[in-house]
């Protein structure tokens, strides 16, 4: 369909420049206005929309008649048969595809490899690294890194998808203050307990006495200053401190490492903040030595952002000590030595877009050319309805308990239906079902905008759901399971695309075949949303050609072999992209 896009606008060009030259206006004049494609809103009136209104000012002429002149054009362009139909529609020129082309085309490429249905090359040869997650080791994952661990997951495959040369990286945050009062509170209040002894998931053992030193607080005035003394400590090597510090890092590392496992989340590098936070503390001092940075009256390093509209910013304090900015400084030209990327993407939440915007800027001072590939994937932030969440005041919803919840919610939903026994393993299946509901809940937004969690939403298993989709996948692998075992009149009989020439048939074909562009779009603009959107419109134009259209029992053998086919190709379609959004397919459900 793409192909037949690109031909399509290649014609009506060929057009618009005809009628320019007849105008007396040279064909150059049109070259900065590319055909612009729309997708009608209604099926009637056709597949492809070219809009005549940007014209208009350059032909001298009204939209309405452009389009009139223009598929009379088309009309006459032989190489225009095979290809469809086209008409004037007021200011559009519409376009009606071959159906049985589209059909043909999209059945076939399927049936060769349908794995490899909408993957393609564009970005061939491109090393791309990504970084996503970035976890503290004092508490457990929440909601919020869900959607920052499914953004990242989610691009790194549909980047993969589109060619690329992936590598995805974690930065675990395991040092600072904040972990020294995890570790304040465990000396307090510990005893000895760990989470084997209290039965409690290693990292949520440590997230609890994270939130405790609220109490210790409340005990102990100066108890924040005896958090920054143990980070002194663990700073000078304390033996001690750094024995506590391995234990409990340990035990939260852990524990995020079973949460990436279950939730499907890869990396094929972690680094670790404590090995690399004085990293770039040379690279500031070069960039000194030659005049990039300059030192302040109080003794610190800094660099004059004027020239991008800014201040100044603190590279080195005063005491020679560095700050975040500069370890991401020494760490993105690390990164560059271990593999050296043609891109670096950052998935951060939006709070940090300054951060990124000095630092890209700050690499590119020091004559880094990959500098101007580095891109910050920002993304909006995750609230509950009665505002933000906050881990020391407990009123996070942590990725665990999320997802046991809704497990549990999915076998009672299971279990309501009778299918205890046709699922077969009725807790994987339910588990399935919960990442289908919270991968799918975070990833159909775009990226930037800001989301409520809202658990009578994200728990519903009917409308534009992670389940609902699931469960076309499953209702149609049914179908094949039963055509499998001799059921149905589709056995013997031959494929023919000219039988799926009906409008509904057609609404499904063409979504089929619209999925390659919607894997290179979300590539293109790094969104996942773009595929989990286009999920939930196939599985609908599946339900809506399945409920009027019997499949199996259709009347003769070659209307339900094709109807089969077509099944068939809009499962292979749903298993693809749903891989590609973090989501589990399911044979049954």
């Amino acid at each position: 369909m793409k192909d037949l896009k690109i031909r399509w606008k290649a014609r009506v060009s060929r057009a618009l420049e005809a009628i320019a030259l007849e105008k007396g206006i040279p064909a150059e004049a049109l070259s900065a206005l590319a055909p612009a494609v729309e997708i009608p809103p209604k099926l009637q009136l056709g597949d492809l929309g070219f809009p005549m209104f940007p014209y208009a000012k350059i032909l001298r002429t009204a939209p309405a008649q452009i389009a009139r002149a223009v598929a009379e054009i088309l009309a006459r362009d032989p190489e225009t048969a095979g290809l469809g139909t086209s008409r004037a529609e007021g200011p559009y020129l519409n376009v009606a595809l071959d159906r049985v082309t589209v059909a043909a085309d999209a059945l076939g490429s399927l049936e060769k490899d349908p794995e490899g249905f909408g993957r393609n090359d564009s970005l061939g040869g491109r090393k791309i690294m990504i970084e996503f997650s970035s976890p503290n080791t004092n508490k457990p994952l929440h909601l919020g890194h869900l959607r920052n661990d499914a953004l990242g997951e989610s691009i790194s495959r549909i980047l993969a998808a589109n060619g690329a040369e992936v590598f995805k990286i974690d930065l675990i945050n395991d040092r600072g203050v904040h972990i020294c009062k995890s570790m304040l509170a465990y000396m307090a209040y510990g005893r000895g307990r760990t989470p084997e002894s209290e039965g409690i998931k290693s990292d949520h053992f440590v997230g609890d006495y994270y939130v405790r030193f609220n109490d210790l607080k409340k005990e102990d005035p100066a108890a924040e200053e005896k958090a920054q003394a143990l980070l002194v400590k663990w700073e000078a090597g304390d033996p001690e401190t750094l024995s506590l510090w391995r234990t409990m890092n340990g035990w939260a590392e852990g524990g995020i490492r079973q949460t990436y496992e279950r939730t499907g989340i890869s990396f094929d590098k972690y680094y670790h903040e404590s090995e690399i936070y004085v990293t770039g503390k040379d690279e500031v001092l070069r960039g000194l030595e030659a005049g990039v940075f300059f030192k302040a009256e109080d003794g610190s390093v800094r660099v004059d952002l004027s020239d991008i509209g800014l201040d100044t910013k603190v590279l080195l304090r005063k005491d020679g000590t560095s700050i975040y900015m500069t370890q991401d400084i020494g760490l993105a030209i690390e990164r560059h030595k271990d593999w050296p990327f043609d891109q670096l993407i950052y998935v951060v939440a939006s709070e940090q877009q300054y951060h990124f915007k000095v630092l890209f800027h700050i690499l590119a001072k020091l004559g880094y050319p990959w500098a101007a590939n580095l891109y910050h994937l920002s993304y909006g932030l995750v609230n509950l309805p009665e505002g933000r969440m906050k881990t020391r005041e407990g009123t996070v919803v942590d990725a665990d308990t999320l997802l046991d919840s809704l497990r549990e919610l999915a076998v009672e939903e299971i279990s309501s239906k009778g299918r205890d026994d046709a699922v077969g393993d009725i807790q994987e299946t339910a588990e399935k079902i919960a990442l289908g509901v919270v991968h799918f809940y975070l990833l159909q937004a775009n990226p930037a905008k800001d989301m409520i969690f809202n658990p009578k939403d994200s728990l519903s298993f009917n409308g534009a759901t992670g389940p609902y989709i699931q469960y076309m996948g499953a209702r149609i692998s049914s179908m094949l399971r039963k055509h499998e075992s001799g059921e149905g009149n589709a056995r013997g009989g031959k494929v023919r695309p000219d039988l799926l020439v009906g409008d509904e048939e057609w609404a499904l074909v063409r979504k089929i075949a619209e999925y390659p562009e919607a894997v290179a779009q979300a590539a293109r603009g790094f969104d996942p949303s773009v595929v989990a959107v286009y999920l939930y419109d196939l599985a609908s134009a599946f339900s809506r050609f399945y409920h009027d259209n019997p499949i199996l029992t259709a009347p003769d053998k070659d209307t339900a072999a094709s109807r089969l086919a077509l099944a068939s190709a809009a499962r292979s379609v749903l298993r693809n992209g749903l891989s590609l959004v973090c989501i589990p397919f399911l044979e049954t459900m």
